[in-house]
């Protein structure tokens, strides 16, 4: 009887796998997504910052959005390389001063109609635990606790920083992380200060 029950289980459960959904693409055709941005062109107006270029999907969320963030291997790499080779790399350290960076990155502020373009924070604890002393942080994107302590300050981890902040899908194609730099959300030495918060052994994120 005991082995009657479990062969039941069995099917029961297979039968629920067999129910769970497949991943749907977010657009069926490049016309269904050309037909979603038609009607947003029609019903949303520029308005201070919030320019309608916004509405213009670039070939990296093209991708995405027809592939349900799974493009193609091949045509991912290339649109990769693509981003990392148009990130502006500065000379010299990519470390700022970590202090600036923390205001920076408990910052939520910018890219609504009514903020002035320079005065964006990085909202990255909308999505990422950086310091143990936060209570409160987003978990989309992974803990970066520690981040600098387990990897150190050199030049190399230094340019891996700068260039996930400035362009995540440099690394990532269809990383859900906003392209602060590439956007002109944040400038070159934001960005620095930023690297400076993840790497500075000083740094709370280390601490």
């Amino acid at each position: 009887m005991k082995w009657f029950c479990r062969f039941l289980a069995l099917v029961f459960l297979a039968a629920c796998g067999s129910l769970t959904p497949k991943p749907q693409k977010q657009f069926q055709s490049e016309s269904e997504l050309n037909g979603v941005l038609a009607v947003l062109k029609r019903d949303f107006h520029a308005r201070g910052s919030a320019k309608l270029d916004r509405l213009e999907p670039d070939a990296v969320q093209t991708a995405c959005n027809l592939n349900g963030n799974a493009p193609p291997e091949d045509l991912a790499k290339k649109l990769e390389a693509a981003q990392l080779a148009a990130i502006p790399f500065p000379a010299g350290s990519l470390m700022g001063d970590w202090k600036r960076g923390e205001r920076l990155a408990e910052s939520g502020r910018g890219l609504q109609w009514n903020d002035r373009p320079k005065d964006a924070g990085g909202g990255c604890y909308n999505c990422h635990q950086l310091a143990a002393k936060e209570a409160s942080y987003g978990t989309i994107g992974p803990s970066l606790l520690g981040f600098g302590r387990q990897r150190g300050h050199a030049p190399e981890t230094q340019k891996y920083a700068y260039g996930r902040i400035y362009n995540s899908k440099a690394y990532n194609l269809c990383s859900q992380m906003p392209r602060l730099g590439h956007s002109g959300t944040l400038g070159e030495q934001q960005i620095k200060d930023l690297v400076a918060y993840l790497l500075d052994p000083e740094s709370p994120v280390n601490q």
